[in-house]
């Protein structure tokens, strides 16, 4: 071999079988886009016709009109391809690589959206989503070449259960305490945060599972995972109830993917060969994605602040 190709196929992190996570991964984002423009239009009509619960959060019967609605039930089928899509991505590679790549899911929504709705973005939200995308891609640029899968111990467990626990324990209260007041952005940054937290417990569990061990740690992970996935599903039904779709792709797919690459980076040490100035480069990159959120939240013409 051209030793000129072996330096440089040595620098890269990734062996061949772990790239094939990042065409699934974009793959789950395509149905991740699909799901949410079909939930979306579930969740306003199922609103639109029964008592307004603005920022109060979906009610049980609102909550049980949605499985009557044949555009909810769609999405959500697709929604779970593409969780499919998502856990085979993370069976392949490390979560810092292909978490972020459902960022190509929020130009997909936003695209569609403006057609159906026939409501043309403005300047500043397609500025926001240009932040959002770039910001995410330029990460995934880097860890691909960076990151590293490292073995899933008992320590690491105990440490993400326990960081899951203050969350949901959190989630729940700032909930209750101001659920009158909420809107879309509290949804859609909790509903991110929370399915940070199933993107790693579902690659830990899987990680455990191909190193032949699961016990009551990796038990306890699963139902964390339901418990997180249960709230956060929660939380998407209320942000779609607040604010347009592609706000919420856009918390999903830029706090999600963050949450889990800090969790990737900081407990599971997936970046631990990654350079110095990697690590800049990472930090650069989650500002310009989670500021272009924040950009597209206050200036989206459908967002109701």
């Amino acid at each position: 071999m051209d030793p000129d190709l072996t330096d440089f196929t040595e620098q890269i992190a990734l062996d061949p079988t772990q790239f094939i996570g990042i065409p699934l991964a974009l793959i789950g984002a395509v149905f991740l886009s699909l799901g949410a423009q079909f939930q979306h239009r579930g969740v306003v009509k199922v609103e639109s016709s029964t008592v307004d619960t603005l920022g109060k959060g979906l009610n049980v019967k609102q909550l049980s009109l949605l499985l009557a609605r044949p555009s909810w039930v769609i999405g959500t089928l697709m929604l779970g391809l593409a969780i499919v899509f998502q856990l085979s991505s993370l069976y392949f590679a490390p979560i810092i690589v292909v978490q972020p790549l459902g960022a190509i899911a929020l130009v997909i929504t936003s695209i569609l959206n403006s057609r159906v709705s026939r409501v043309k973005l403005n300047h500043k939200s397609i500025i926001a989503i240009v932040m959002c995308v770039g910001g995410v891609f330029l990460f995934v640029g880097v860890a691909a070449f960076t990151a590293v899968d490292r073995p899933v111990t008992d320590q690491h467990l105990i440490t993400i259960l326990t960081i899951l626990a203050i969350v949901l324990a959190l989630a729940a209260v700032a909930f209750w305490l101001f659920r009158h007041r909420i809107r879309a952005i509290f949804y859609v940054i909790m509903a991110g945060v929370l399915y940070g937290f199933v993107a790693t417990l579902a690659k830990v569990v899987l990680g455990r599972l191909q190193q032949g061990e699961f016990e009551w740690l990796t038990f306890l992970c699963l139902i964390g995972l339901i418990l997180a996935t249960a709230l956060g599903a929660y939380f998407v039904q209320n942000a779609y109830a607040t604010g347009p779709p592609d706000l919420v792709i856009a918390g999903l797919t830029v706090v999600d993917p963050m949450v889990a690459v800090a969790i990737g980076i900081l407990v599971l040490g997936e970046a631990s060969q990654a350079p110095p100035w990697a690590n800049v480069v990472f930090v650069i990159a989650g500002v310009i994605a989670v500021w272009g959120v924040f950009i597209l939240a206050r200036n989206h013409p459908q967002t109701r602040l």
